[in-house]
């Protein structure tokens, strides 16, 4: 289930969290803010860069920060 129109578009004003970082989140299972904000950045990371074959995401500081913002964001509006 993805995330709801209004937490979207919450996401969507964090700099630097566009649709793709939250279709990974969503790929992940992390689909609303609730289960968003008890995550961590590093292990959410690690988790996109394995299911996709890749080691961008676990070694990108972009990638760090976007999921950072986007933990604070759910954080503090849940």
């Amino acid at each position: 289930m993805p995330f709801s129109n209004e937490e979207r578009d919450a996401l969507l004003r964090v700099k630097g969290v566009g649709p793709k970082v939250i279709e990974r989140l969503e790929q992940l299972g992390i689909d609303s803010f609730a289960t968003l904000a008890q995550q961590n950045a590093a292990a959410v990371c690690s988790a996109a860069a394995a299911a996709l074959g890749s080691s961008c995401w676990k070694n990108s500081p972009q990638a760090r920060k976007a999921i950072e913002a986007a933990i604070a964001q759910a954080a503090s509006l849940r």
